[in-house]
């Protein structure tokens, strides 16, 4: 029974190898040359340079986008507003006035600051930074905002510079700076600045008392620090941060139409509900004589978007970096064993053409003289017409013999 056994585990094992689809090469089949260790000195480097590159590429991520219908209609909409206006705060009224009628006194209320609208050295770097990057996004390179957020990047969140002391002019401040956020319906609404305080109007809006303000004081020029919707979200540039608009008429109107969009950001930095925004501006100067009608001021109107976008951060699949990983050195020890036989082809036809190389070596090696060998002694050497032979027999060494032959012609006996 046990011999039987073991008969049976023989056979198995017979079987398993006569399965084995892997050829076996014995090392006396295998000829290295010059060539082949060429051709696997750069078929390593170009797979480990790509596997490097495959590596970089699976330990990056990419932003997806998602689009959905927006269905939240009782969310709250924050607008984040840092603005200075080159007029004084006592002549100058900011608010928001939304589709339901309600202005800023139900919103909150902006914080007024006295400052000098003429920036520092180092507020001027940090405006030129942003008004950089924004040029950079609208024009260039879009995709600049998904490597912004990936990174998380912070260094424009902190907002403009405080003016050092050292820096204050010797005239009294000239600005009005208005910051600070607003919590409004999520409709659309018209956020603006003009002359004169606000004051409500029944049934609903308000109006502003501009007639205490000469015109002769009108001054719109603006510089926009911030203004954005929602939470700040690390890495986010907003299209109207560094804004800076300047006029020398006192009758100017600047109107800004925002399309605004709900967005939810999902990175390893964040993960939060905030908005983005499209921007399109118009400005334009007031004459009523020329037909050109309107109120001077600062005026951004937006209007809510019915789409949300759900940007999200994803990792490449393990699955899929293994898998490509196989792909490239099999593929390439694949392409350089081809690329060996060919060059090896290739190499052989033209030393064969030219007798160059080792085929040169074979045609000297033939034409070279035949070697005397030494026969043995059963064979009687002779000397036919020139050549000599050896005449040898068992006991003593072989002797040189001559021999001629002759050919006689008897006529006679014939």
């Amino acid at each position: 029974m046990r011999r039987l056994n073991v008969a049976n585990r023989k056979q198995a094992f017979k079987a398993v190898k006569e399965l084995d689809a892997f050829p076996k090469v014995p090392e006396s089949y295998v000829e290295t040359s010059a060539t082949g260790g060429g051709i696997s000195i750069v078929t390593f480097i170009f797979i480990a340079v790509l596997v490097i590159s495959e590596i970089n590429y699976y330990s990056n991520s990419d932003m997806k986008f998602y689009y959905s219908v927006d269905t939240n209609f009782n969310q709250k909409l924050k607008i984040n507003v840092d603005i200075t206006v080159a007029m004084k705060c006592g002549t100058l009224g900011a608010d928001v006035l939304d589709l339901t009628g309600q202005s800023t006194d139900t919103f909150g209320q902006l914080e007024e600051e006295d400052v000098y609208f003429e920036l520092t050295a180092a507020q001027k770097i940090y405006l030129t930074s942003i008004q950089g990057i924004n040029t950079y996004i609208r024009d260039e390179y879009h995709a600049i905002q998904e490597f912004l957020w990936k990174s998380g990047f912070t260094g424009f969140g902190k907002g403009m510079p405080k003016r050092d002391r050292r820096d204050m002019p010797n005239y009294p401040p000239d600005a009005c700076r208005f910051h600070g956020t607003l919590v409004v319906n999520k409709v659309a609404g018209n956020f603006h600045i003009t002359v004169g305080r606000s004051i409500p109007v029944i049934p609903r809006g308000h109006a502003h008392l501009s007639m205490l303000v000469d015109n002769s004081m009108y001054n719109f020029s603006h510089r926009i620090d911030r203004f954005s919707f929602g939470e700040p979200t690390p890495g986010q540039v907003n299209p109207l941060d560094g804004d800076l608009l300047v006029t020398k008429q006192t009758l100017h109107l600047f109107q800004y139409f925002v399309q605004v969009v709900p967005l939810q950001v999902q990175t390893r930095h964040t993960d939060v509900d905030t908005f983005q925004f499209a921007v399109t501006t118009r400005n334009r100067s007031i004459n009523h004589s020329t037909g050109s009608h309107g109120v001077p001021g600062i005026f951004i109107k937006y209007d809510m978007a019915s789409i949300k976008v759900k940007v999200s951060e994803e990792h490449h699949s393990v699955v899929a970096f293994l898998i490509r990983l196989c792909g490239i050195v099999g593929g390439i020890f694949a392409t350089s064993g081809i690329l060996h036989g060919l060059t090896g082809l290739l190499i052989d036809v033209v030393c064969c053409r030219f007798k160059v190389g080792k085929y040169k070596e074979r045609e000297s090696e033939s034409k070279a003289p035949m070697p005397v060998h030494s026969l043995n002694s059963e064979h009687v050497p002779a000397t036919v017409e020139g050549i000599s032979l050896v005449a040898a027999n068992h006991t003593s060494s072989p002797q040189p013999i001559n021999i001629s032959l002759a050919a006689t012609l008897d006529i006679s006996e014939q």
